[in-house]
């Protein structure tokens, strides 16, 4: 780290407090100072050059220079910089916006209603499911079910959907009315000689009994990821979302997929619903919706949600919810035009295409002494470290591998994330099977560094 008193890193130091961050540590520490991007690259300010293995956060579709998107932005800005969507009031960027995503859904929606990031927008699904709920005459009906390992955001309703303790711990989390089901994590959680299909058999047992603890007359929705992001990769086995679903529709529990991360062509389809063969009440939409050049995000609704929230504004005289740059003209715009290039383009293709290079390429390294668990579906996947195969035992704290092979990993040209023991990954949809080739070499270096450590007697 540059020691300049007055340099990026020092100043970052003195001033800066950062997201997911040991703050003590970060002060011994410092930051790395990303500069610049290009494609799939992000450069540092000392010129250090890095393929984005996490596009980002999860979310930078096209990439780190696409000027169709800043172009849109500076058009918008030039002839409407600000506009609001409160009492009745719209502008044409977002009714465009919309009408596309309405139209781009996988299974009938009604509405599309904008919030600033994922945070926000389950905050709102929370409140309109309650709002709802209290429009049917069912007052008693609203708790929500999330996962263990899920990951729903960070403000206060958000964090308590997250199923992670570190979300959790100091902040008095979670609040009243959301509750915990079980992870589908086969290779960690089944029980000895367990199928798949036997598993996700078990989990849709384990939700109904709780809907039953509760009552099924006080549960409202469950929410899931399509594949679990921050939770580790999670991929759900098969026949877990058909049965999942069944148990929903036998008590008349909504549905909503948060498609925060899987959403725009992640998982190599439009929606990882499509994948999944999920079929949401509601949608949570964020991410490569605008590839994060600009904060914007979005719920879609289907009539079942919309009806009745509508007659209850209508007998109250507003729907009492909204945002001041929720649906910004700016970041709209940049969505439309992000949008237009994931079709024109075909990036769900090559998502397709390019991400079963990346899962081929990451399963080769299945039989590494580090390697316990390769998983992931079209561009993204994870790859879970432990110290022993057999007992899938950690090597001495969790996540103390995943951090090692992590940094060897950035010294090696390449940003990823480890959650825990599991390293991530989650490129730029544009990115080539040659740069994938790059990437998962620089990975097995990285793991090859760290065997000396974790295995010092060989």
């Amino acid at each position: 780290m540059d020691a300049t008193p007055n340099s990026p890193e020092a100043r970052d130091i003195r001033y800066h407090m950062h997201a997911y961050t040991n703050a003590r540590k970060h002060q011994e520490t410092g930051p790395l100072v990303i500069e610049k991007g290009d494609g799939v690259y992000v450069e540092d300010i000392a010129g250090n050059r890095y393929i984005e293995a996490m596009a980002g956060l999860w979310s930078v579709a096209v990439g780190f220079s696409e000027k169709r998107l800043v172009e849109a932005a500076t058009r918008q800005m030039s002839k409407l910089p600000f506009y609001h969507e409160f009492g009745s009031k719209a502008h044409v960027p977002l009714i465009d916006l919309a009408e596309k995503l309405v139209q781009m859904a996988p299974v009938p929606m009604s509405k599309a209603y904008f919030t600033n990031s994922g945070s926000e927008a389950n905050d709102t699904a929370i409140k309109m499911i309650w709002y709802r709920s209290n429009a049917l005459g069912q007052p008693a009906r609203k708790k929500i079910i999330s996962r263990k390992r899920g990951y729903h955001g960070v403000t206060i309703a958000s964090a308590s959907l997250t199923g992670l303790p570190t979300n959790h711990l100091s902040f008095d989390l979670p609040i009243a009315n959301i509750l915990h089901t079980s992870t589908p994590h086969h290779w960690r959680d089944a029980e000895p000689g367990e199928s798949e299909e036997q598993f996700s058999a078990r989990l849709a047992d384990d939700l109904e009994r709780l809907i039953l603890a509760e009552g099924p007359e006080t549960i409202a929705a469950f929410i899931g990821e399509p594949i679990m992001g921050a939770g580790g990769v999670v991929v759900p086995p098969p026949g877990y979302w058909e049965k999942i679903q069944a148990v929903l529709a036998k008590y008349d529990i909504l549905l909503v997929a948060d498609e925060v991360i899987c959403g725009f062509g992640r998982t190599g389809e439009m929606f990882g619903s499509q994948t999944f063969g999920m079929r949401p009440d509601i949608m949570v939409l964020s991410k490569q919706i605008s590839s994060s050049y600009l904060p914007i995000s979005a719920l879609l609704i289907n009539d079942r949600v919309f009806e009745p929230i509508a007659d209850e504004s209508n007998r109250i005289g507003t729907f009492g919810h909204g945002f001041t740059g929720g649906g910004h003209p700016a970041a709209a715009a940049v969505a439309l035009e992000n949008l237009k290039l994931i079709e024109e383009r075909d990036l769900v293709g090559n998502a397709r295409k390019v991400g079963a290079h990346l899962q081929a390429r990451l399963r080769k390294l299945a039989s590494h002494p580090l390697v316990g668990e390769v998983r992931g579906v079209g561009l993204i996947a994870a790859v879970e470290l432990v110290e022993d195969k057999a007992s899938k035992a950690p090597w001495g704290k969790p996540a103390a591998l995943g951090a090692l092979v992590n940094g060897l990993l950035q010294q090696n040209g390449v940003i990823s994330r480890n959650m825990g023991d599991a390293i991530a990954f989650c490129p730029p949809l544009i990115i080539t099977e040659a740069q994938i080739d790059a990437l998962v070499d620089a990975f097995e270096r990285s793991l090859e560094a760290a065997l000396p450590q974790v295995h010092p007697q060989g």
